[in-house]
């Protein structure tokens, strides 16, 4: 027993060190395959077509998008304010992107308890929100298929991966709804989450979240009635903010609604959408894979490419950039509050 306890610690292990090299070589691929006879000097012409006030425009959607991201917190957590809850978001996001796991977890706490919130329900209510947010992301490509059926872009090929990724959303739906039932299937829920999570971000601790979750029982069992379904309808609401992002990016460097409209890009964004588990929210995978799906499923005109590959460039700039700016800036700002106290 001790030997094979041993071997299959080993290959975790192993597979923990070679996860990030294949996502790296995935990405790679897949942005070489998507640069492969690409007119970059038509790229950089759209680019170059963004004018001031449209990066203006897409920095306060994303505004939107991020206050929609962190409302969840709020409701969560009992005392936060949602202006304590985005600046503990952005400060996490930028700690999960300079620091290994769990440096974003232990920043949110260490905010949280600075400001005189109690740590158990916050740790409960920042393990929710990530709940609240796996749900959606794997529910988005079955809203999606919902989409196309109601304009009539309908693909069957996009059916199974969705209702397969759908059954995860269910999944997780139900275990909270158990979870939150007795102490027992709450503390079997927060195990059962960590592992989940910790498929898709390492450094995860299974008895911390087993412990927060079986805290965030008691103390907000009645919190969690009207919590968890506002979060679920604004993160809904998030994912499609992002969208508009891409929507606008596109407007932006040239391509009318007559040439691409955007429930095209909406559907094609929600059914990719559980590949912003991987590296940097899918950077390179997702856009190569939405970007395909628009060349070839929806038809559209192959000398948009260009326009489609800045873009997403402009896109991720924006989604990916600003944030860890406002992180940087939430940050020295909670040092700044520590000091003066």
């Amino acid at each position: 027993m001790a030997v094979a306890e041993v071997s299959r610690s080993r290959v975790r292990s192993a597979v923990r060190t070679l996860a990030p090299w294949v996502i790296t070589a995935l990405v790679l691929a897949a942005v070489v395959a998507l640069a492969q006879g690409l007119d970059w000097d038509a790229v950089w012409s759209a680019l170059g077509a963004l004018h001031v006030w449209q990066l203006a425009v897409l920095v306060l959607v994303l505004l939107l998008r991020q206050v929609f991201n962190c409302l969840p917190l709020a409701w969560f957590i009992e005392g936060c304010s949602v202006l304590r809850a985005f600046q503990n978001d952005q400060a996490s996001t930028v700690m999960y992107a300079v620091a290994p796991p769990p440096a974003d977890y232990v920043t949110r706490m260490a905010m949280f308890g600075s400001w005189g919130l109690s740590i158990p329900a916050a740790t409960a209510g920042a393990v929710m929100n990530t709940l609240s947010f796996y749900v959606i992301r794997f529910g988005a490509p079955m809203l999606g298929v919902l989409v196309m059926a109601a304009t009539g872009m309908f693909d069957t090929a996009e059916v199974v991966p969705a209702v397969l990724s759908a059954l995860i959303s269910v999944a997780l739906l139900l275990a909270i709804w158990l979870g939150f039932r007795e102490e027992r299937l709450a503390a079997a829920l927060g195990t059962r989450a960590a592992r989940l999570v910790g498929r898709f971000k390492h450094g995860v601790d299974v008895d911390a979240w087993r412990e927060a979750v079986v805290a965030f029982r008691l103390a907000a069992a009645q919190r969690i009635r009207w919590a968890l379904p506002r979060s679920l309808l604004v993160l809904v609401a998030m994912v499609v903010t992002d969208a508009a992002l891409i929507v606008l990016s596109i407007r932006f460097v040239g391509v009318s609604a007559d040439e691409l409209s955007a429930v095209p890009v909406l559907t094609a964004f929600l059914v990719a959408y559980p590949l912003t588990s991987l590296f940097f929210s899918g950077l390179g995978v997702l856009d190569a894979v939405v970007i395909a799906t628009l060349l070839y499923h929806v038809n559209v005109d192959h000398s948009l490419e260009p326009e489609l590959v800045a873009a997403f460039l402009i896109w991720r700039v924006v989604s990916l950039g600003v944030p860890l700016l406002m992180g940087a800036v939430s940050l020295v700002a909670w040092k700044i509050e520590l000091v003066r106290r």
